[in-house]
C-alpha cells in the first residue's frame, strides 16, 4: 500500500528520476514477506510460503513451481536471514550460499548433470557471509560485507574486482537498482524522537541519487507509507525492478509497492491538480506525441474555464485564440459564455475575422454590445473588422437609429460614412465626410472614382482643404473642366483665386481666358503676386492691368506696366515722384540702357542733393559723371560729396585698368594666334595622285610626268589646276579658295603654287 507522494522541486518525468507509487499486492491473512523476485512476480514470504503474481497484481498460484520458459530468478531468505537460494535455467543450476549453508559461508555452484545427480563448485568464500545474490544473463554477483564480485557463468571465474563508485551515506540501503546512469535506493532510516530522545524506525525512502567517484548527489527523495514501518529493520525491505518496463517493485512484510517512472501523463496529472494550467498546456504540446489520457484541446478548455473562474477575461480571450484555433463552434460556444458573463467586450479583439468565420449573428451580437456602451469602441471594431462578416444594413439601420438621439456625434457620423462606403453608397459618405470635414474625403474621391458626385461640392471641397482640393481638381481636369471649376467658384473670389493662381503657377496658357479677371483677384487677394504674373503672362491685356493699378495706386506695378508699354519717361517719372527712390530709378534707368532716362534723371535730380549723392555714386560706370558735375550749381551743399567724388575717381580708374587688361589679354592673344597661324601656314601640304583639283575634278597631277603643269594649294587644303582658277584683276590681285568663298567661311589664300 503506497503513501501520499508529492512531486518534488520542478515537476516532470524521465531523468529526474522521480515516481509515482501504486498499491500492488496486500498479502491479508498470509506470514510477511521476505524476498522477491520478477518472473512474472514471485514473492517469497516467511516459513518457505510463496506466492507467484501477474504484473496487474493478482495471484496467480501458491504453488513451488517456477517456469518462465527462460531463465527466472528467486531468492529466499529464512526466518534467520541465513539462506540465499537462487535458481537459474530452469532449475538445471543452482547458486547457494549463507552464514548456515555452509560453515564458512561460501556462494555454491550446483549443476545438474545427465544423470539428474547435482555437482557443486566454490565460486567465491573467505570474506564474509553472501547477502545478496543475482544472476542476470550469462553474469553472476553477489555481495558480503567487504566488497561486491563478478563472475562469468559458462566458466566460474572471477571477471572483475572494481570499485567505480564509493561512499558513504546517512542511512542504511535496503535495495539499489539502477535507472541509466542514477541509482534507486530503498532506504532504511533511524530518526531521534525530539520528546523521548530515543532512536525510531522512520519510513522507508525511495531515493534518486547520482552517484559520483568519492560522493553523491541526491536528485529526489519520496517517503513510502506501508503498513508496519515502525517495526520493520532494514532487512524486511526489498527492492526489485523490471528492465524492460522501468518498473520498481518495493517489498515490505505486508506491503508490495510498485513504483514507475513518471510519463508526461502523470506529469500533467499534477499540473492540473495544481492548478498550473497553463504549465499543463505547455506540457502537452511540446509531449503531444506521448501523451495518452489527456488532450491538448480539454487541457486548453480546463485553462480558460479556470481563468473565467478567476475573473481574467482579457487572458482568459486572448488564449482563445491559441486553444480554439479553426474550431467554429467551439468559438460560437466561448462567445455566448462571455455573454452570459457580460464580457462580450473582452473577447472582440481576438474573434477570428477569416479561417473560420463565424454565423454573422455573432459579430451582430458584439457590434450591438458596443454600439450601445461605447461608441469609440464600436467604430474600432467598424475599421478592424472586414466588411463581410455582418449584414452591414443591419448595423447601419442601428448606426441610424442612435444618431436620432445624438446627431451631431463624430463617432458615429464617421462610422455610418465607413459602412457606406464598404456599402458602395459613396454618395452618402461623401455627403457626410464633407459635413464632418473629414481628411479622408480626399482619398475617398480618388479611390472610387467620385468626381462626378462632387462637381457641386467644389466650394465645400475648397472650404475644408483649399490646397489638396486645387491639387485633385488640376489633377483631373479631364474629369472636372476648368471652366466648371470657375463657374463654381464665381460666388467666392478667393477661393477662385486659389485656384487660378495654382492653374498659373502648372501653365502660364492653360488659363490664358481668365488672364483678366486675375489681375482684379491678384490685386484684391493677394498683391505681392501681382507683379511676378504681369512679368510672366502674356496674355494679360495691359491697358486693363494699368488701369486697375492706377486706381489702386499700385506704383511698382504701374511702373512696370507703363515701361512694358514703352513709355519709360512716365514710368521713371514716377519713381522720382511718388516713390522717392533715387536708388530705384537708377536700377531702372539701367535696365532700359536709354541715354534719354539718363538725361531725364539728371534734369529731375539737378536740385535734389540726395538724388545728386545717389547719381554720383552709382552714374559713374554708365554715363560720363562730368555731365552731372557740370551742372551742379556753386555753391549747391551735398551731403557726401567728397566720399561721391573719390567713388567716381575710383571707378574710373577701375574702367582704366579694365581697359589695360583687357587690351593687353587682347594683344597677347593676338599675337599667339599669329604665330600659331604662321606655324600652320610654314607647314608642307603633300599632294600626290590621288588628289583631284576641286574645279574640274580631274586628278590634280597629269598622268604624264614629263608634261608641264602648275596647280594652286590653298591653305584650308582645297587644290586647284592655275587655269581652272579665275584670273587676278587689277582690284583684287590676291587668289581665294572658290568653295570656301562661297560657304562663308572666310577666304582661303593661296600657300603654295607649283610649276613644272
Amino acid at each position: 500500500q503506497a503513501g501520499n507522494i508529492e512531486e518534488k522541486g520542478r515537476p516532470g518525468g524521465g531523468r529526474t528520476g522521480e515516481f509515482s507509487l501504486e498499491p500492488e499486492q496486500e498479502t491479508k491473512g498470509a506470514p510477511a514477506a521476505s524476498a522477491s523476485s520478477i518472473a512474472e512476480i514471485t514473492l517469497g514470504l516467511y516459513y518457505l510460503y510463496f506466492h507467484f503474481l501477474s504484473a496487474l497484481a493478482a495471484s496467480l498460484s501458491k504453488s513451488f513451481t517456477l517456469d518462465s520458459g527462460g531463465r527466472a530468478f528467486m531468492f529466499s531468505i529464512l526466518l534467520n536471514g541465513n539462506i540465499i537460494v537462487c535458481w537459474e535455467n530452469g532449475y538445471k543450476r543452482i547458486l547457494g550460499g549463507g552464514e548456515n549453508f555452509l560453515e564458512s559461508g561460501p556462494l555454491l555452484l550446483f549443476e545438474r548433470s545427465w544423470m539428474s545427480r547435482w555437482k557443486s563448485s566454490v565460486l567465491h568464500e573467505g570474506e564474509g557471509n553472501i547477502r545478496n545474490v543475482k544472476w542476470r544473463g550469462h553474469l553472476i554477483a553477489w555481495a558480503n560485507n567487504m566488497l561486491i564480485l563478478y563472475c562469468w557463468e559458462m566458466n566460474p571465474v572471477l571477471v572483475c574486482h572494481l570499485g567505480v563508485s564509493q561512499f558513504e551515506t546517512e542511512f542504511y540501503i535496503s535495495g539499489l537498482a539502477p535507472l541509466c546512469d542514477q541509482l534507486v535506493v530503498l532506504s532504511y532510516v533511524k530518526e531521534v524522537s525530539e520528546k523521548t530522545e530515543r532512536e525510531y524506525c522512520a519510513r522507508p525512502r525511495l531515493d534518486i541519487i547520482q552517484p559520483l567517484s568519492e560522493t553523491c548527489e541526491e536528485i529526489s527523495s519520496d517517503a513510502l507509507t506501508v503498513r508496519g514501518f515502525q517495526e520493520n529493520e532494514c532487512r524486511d525491505y526489498h527492492l526489485e525492478y523490471s528492465e524492460g518496463e522501468s518498473l520498481f517493485y518495493i517489498v515490505s512484510p505486508r506491503d508490495v509497492v510498485v513504483a514507475k517512472e513518471r510519463d508526461q501523463d502523470d506529469h500533467i496529472d499534477w499540473l492540473l491538480e495544481k492548478k498550473k494550467y497553463e504549465e499543463a498546456l505547455m506540457a502537452a504540446e511540446i509531449s503531444q506525441k506521448n501523451i495518452k489520457r489527456h488532450k491538448i484541446l480539454d487541457i486548453g478548455l480546463a485553462y480558460i474555464n479556470h481563468l473565467v473562474a478567476k475573473g481574467e477575461y482579457d487572458i482568459a480571450a486572448r488564449k482563445c485564440q491559441k486553444i480554439l484555433g479553426k474550431n467554429a463552434a467551439l468559438w460560437e460556444y466561448e462567445v455566448y459564455k462571455f455573454k452570459e458573463i457580460g464580457q462580450l467586450k473582452a473577447i472582440s479583439p481576438y474573434l477570428p475575422r477569416g479561417d473560420p468565420v463565424l454565423k454573422p449573428l455573432i459579430y451582430e451580437m458584439i457590434l450591438h454590445e458596443f454600439l450601445e456602451s461605447d461608441y469609440e469602441g464600436f467604430a474600432t471594431l467598424i475599421r478592424e473588422w472586414p466588411g463581410d462578416l455582418y449584414n452591414n444594413s443591419v448595423i447601419v439601420q442601428a448606426v441610424r437609429d442612435h444618431l436620432k438621439k445624438d446627431s451631431q456625434n463624430r463617432t458615429l457620423l464617421k462610422t455610418l460614412a465607413e459602412l457606406y462606403t464598404y456599402d458602395k453608397n459613396y454618395g452618402n459618405a461623401l455627403e457626410i465626410y464633407l459635413t464632418l470635414r473629414h481628411k479622408d474625403v480626399f482619398q475617398l474621391i480618388h479611390k472610387h472614382n467620385l468626381f462626378s458626385s462632387i462637381k457641386d461640392k467644389i466650394v465645400l471641397l475648397m472650404d475644408f482643404d483649399s490646397e489638396k482640393a486645387v491639387d485633385m481638381l488640376l489633377d483631373n481636369e479631364d474629369k472636372i473642366s476648368i471652366k466648371k471649376v470657375v463657374e463654381e467658384l464665381e460666388d467666392r473670389p478667393e477661393l477662385q483665386h486659389v485656384y487660378l493662381h495654382k492653374l498659373f503657377k502648372r501653365d502660364h496658357h492653360k488659363g490664358q481666358r481668365y488672364h483678366e479677371k486675375q489681375i482684379s483677384l491678384y490685386a484684391e487677394f493677394d498683391r505681392p503676386n501681382l507683379l511676378p504674373f504681369l512679368r510672366d503672362s502674356i496674355h494679360c491685356p495691359l491697358e486693363k492691368a494699368l488701369e486697375i493699378c492706377q486706381q489702386r495706386n499700385f506704383v511698382e506695378e504701374t511702373v512696370y506696366l507703363l515701361s512694358r508699354m514703352g513709355n519709360s519717361r512716365s514710368a521713371l517719372k514716377m519713381i522720382m515722384e511718388e516713390l522717392h527712390d533715387v536708388d530705384k530709378a537708377i536700377e531702372f534707368a539701367k535696365e532700359q540702357d536709354d541715354a534719354e532716362l539718363w538725361e531725364d534723371l539728371i534734369l529731375y535730380s539737378i536740385d535734389k542733393p540726395p538724388f545728386i549723392t545717389g547719381l554720383l555714386n552709382n552714374i559713374g560706370t554708365h554715363v560720363d559723371p562730368i555731365l552731372l558735375i557740370h551742372r551742379i550749381k556753386e555753391g549747391m551743399e551735398i551731403p557726401n560729396l567728397r566720399d561721391s567724388l573719390v567713388k567716381i575717381l575710383q571707378d574710373y580708374n577701375l574702367q582704366i585698368l579694365l581697359r589695360e587688361g583687357c587690351k593687353k589679354i587682347l594683344v597677347a592673344d593676338s599675337l599667339s594666334l599669329l604665330k600659331k597661324m604662321h606655324r600652320t601656314q610654314m607647314k608642307g601640304i603633300l599632294v600626290d595622285e590621288e588628289n583631284i583639283c576641286e574645279s574640274c575634278l580631274s586628278p590634280i597631277l597629269p598622268s604624264d610626268a614629263a608634261k608641264p603643269f602648275s596647280m594652286v594649294v590653298f591653305h584650308c587644303r582645297h587644290m586647284f589646276h592655275k587655269e581652272c582658277l579665275p584670273v587676278p584683276s587689277m582690284t583684287s590681285p590676291a587668289q581665294f579658295c572658290n568653295i570656301c568663298s562661297a560657304k562663308h567661311r572666310g577666304p582661303g589664300s593661296a600657300i603654295l603654287e607649283m610649276k613644272k
